[in-house]
């Protein structure tokens, strides 16, 4: 009975040393495979004070999203000429680091699939960004 205690004992040490090694060599990397993307068929041009705006709220966004509470964060441009209204959210089962990872490939793919629209939205699979010219709720 004693030695079959051991052996219970030791493959169990070994089984705990063997997941404690493969958890501790696997990298964990938000899921940024893209679900939708939604563009506004409104369009800004390049000297229009909007562009001000949105670069400042994609990356007010993409910046204060993975530090806000339950990585949920709505913001609107300081600037009155021409407001961006923005939101974005996270997963909550990934780090603020992953949070942050993930909202800039929304951020990149808000840019590549909606280049001067004055709305957009991009649903990733653990995040989601989206901007608009109005307010709007989620």
């Amino acid at each position: 009975m004693g030695r079959l205690f051991q052996i219970a004992a030791i493959s169990a040490a070994i089984f705990v040393g063997m997941v404690v090694l493969y958890c501790s060599s696997v990298e964990c990397a938000p899921n940024t495979r893209v679900i939708n993307v939604l563009c506004n068929t409104g369009v800004y041009f390049e000297d229009d004070p909007f562009a001000i705006s949105l670069a400042y709220i994609l990356a007010d966004l993409e910046t204060e999203t993975p530090s806000s509470k339950g990585y949920d964060y709505r913001n609107i441009s300081p600037y009155p000429n021409a407001f961006a209204y923005g939101h974005a959210n996270c997963n909550h089962n990934i780090t603020s680091s992953d949070c942050r990872t993930c909202l800039g490939a929304a951020n990149t793919t808000i840019l590549a699939g909606c280049n001067s629209r004055i709305g957009a939205r991009a649903v990733l699979v653990d995040c989601s960004m989206r901007y608009e010219q109005y307010p709007f709720t989620v």
